[in-house]
């Protein structure tokens, strides 16, 4: 076994959904080429699971404006 990695991932360029089971404080990161794509994903896993839409990402931060 290896040792973890002690830098947080750099994230790619594009859209970002979080996904998470009901009643949980962890999730997965879902990342979509466009916004059209996104809202998509957050649609079909929002049946079953708790959906939290994060936003565009660039250069691995948040961008305020979309």
């Amino acid at each position: 076994m290896g040792r973890p990695a002690t830098k947080p991932a750099e994230l790619r360029d594009g859209y970002y959904i979080e996904i998470r089971n009901r009643n949980s404080n962890s999730g997965v990161k879902i990342r979509r080429d466009n916004i059209d794509q996104m809202h998509r994903a957050a649609k079909e896993y929002e049946r079953s699971k708790e959906v939290i839409i994060l936003g565009k990402y660039e250069n691995g931060k948040l961008v305020k404006n979309q």
